[in-house]
């Protein structure tokens, strides 16, 4: 049977304020009935500098790690980011150290603005100010890149995967698989991520699951944001309640792709900005099908959508809401993958 998993950003706030380590990740993940746990090792707010959501690197931290999954019988792949090579050949003995099949990364597109520089005084991204200058040299830098790094990947028998990661169109990333011509680099299809390169998700999984080795199954729908651009920026719920058709996104990789897992990835309570320019993914604007227009999750006047991943900034009781609503949000979306699993098996 298809294998279903987590990936740690589906519960950062827990992870972030210490509400669980990645030993209580793995449990909660055991808890609700999965079979493994994608761990993103990029830093962030609470976590590790060096190693995120894993916590550690030392040889006891991951033998214990890698003693709790045996005992559950779960896999586990690991999340970073960027493609430079010393930290690629880290991760990956890491990885190597704990069993894993597949390591995602994304290709990192150049902007003509650093945007650690224009961060708000509640920490969040302005909106107002944020948005990539898309630079096509990215591609043809990101392949050298991959290509280097092929015979680590061959010698520990570990798959990169890149993810549409919010700036790539899916015919971008397909052309990109095609010039490194291995099989020890496919994709990693994001259910929800295409929407921020103006691309319908059923258009990138038809494109992108021939040559898909993992997924973030995640739900959006777009909300208006005033400050942004646009006037609208793409919003995460937990899956079900959004507008992405998810089933058919499901299908086309249970019929197209040779998986067999796939990662829940809730990236709730989350919003992003578009990062190209309408018409770049072939949807011009919002409000039909995934790009439909609903209410805001929470209040405008208490919290704005740049603020939602970081809702500390805002005040401790937000914080103990969302942490709540991420939870359950979590439990639902879970229930809801098991169910689009098991109406598939049952169609066959």
């Amino acid at each position: 049977m298809l294998k279903l998993g987590l990936e740690t950003e589906s519960l950062h706030l827990w992870l972030q304020h210490k509400r669980m380590d990645i030993f209580g990740f793995i449990e909660k993940a055991h808890e609700l009935g999965l079979d493994g746990v994608q761990i993103n090792v990029i830093k962030d707010y609470g976590l590790d500098e060096k190693w995120g959501a894993l916590g550690s690197a030392s040889e006891e931290h991951l033998s214990k790690i890698k003693e709790l999954l045996k005992k559950y019988g779960m896999y586990v792949e690991l999340d970073m980011r960027n493609l430079d090579y010393d930290r690629l050949v880290e991760v990956l003995e890491v990885a190597n150290k704990l069993g894993v099949e597949v390591v995602r990364s994304y290709i990192p597109i150049k902007s003509a603005k650093n945007l650690e520089s224009l961060t708000g005084a509640e920490g969040a991204y302005d909106f107002a100010k944020v948005r990539c200058d898309f630079d096509e040299n990215s591609y043809l830098e990101g392949i050298e890149k991959v290509r280097k790094v092929i015979p680590v990947l061959e010698k520990y028998r570990i798959k990169l995967a890149l993810e549409n990661h919010e700036y790539e169109t899916s015919e971008e990333l397909v052309s990109v698989i095609k010039k490194i011509d291995s099989q020890w680099v496919g994709l990693l299809y994001d259910f929800g991520n295409s929407m921020m390169a103006w691309e319908e998700p059923v258009k990138a999984a038809e494109n992108m699951a021939p040559y898909t080795y993992s997924t973030h199954f995640k739900d959006h729908i777009i909300i208006e944001e005033p400050k942004d651009k646009y006037g609208y920026v793409v919003c995460g719920v937990p899956a079900g309640t959004g507008n992405i058709d998810l089933e058919t996104c499901f299908n086309i990789m249970m019929k197209k792709s040779t998986l067999t897992r796939v990662n829940i990835e809730m990236c709730y309570p989350y919003c992003a900005q578009f990062k190209r320019t309408p018409g770049a993914g072939g949807v011009f604007k919002v409000g039909e099908g995934a790009f439909k227009v609903e209410n805001h999750p929470y209040d405008y006047t208490i919290i704005k959508p740049s603020q939602y991943y970081y809702p500390h900034e805002i005040s401790e009781e937000m914080l103990e809401k969302m942490l709540v609503d991420q939870m359950k949000g979590l439990e639902r979306s879970v229930k809801y993958l098991k169910s689009l699993r098991e109406k598939y098996m049952n169609n066959i």
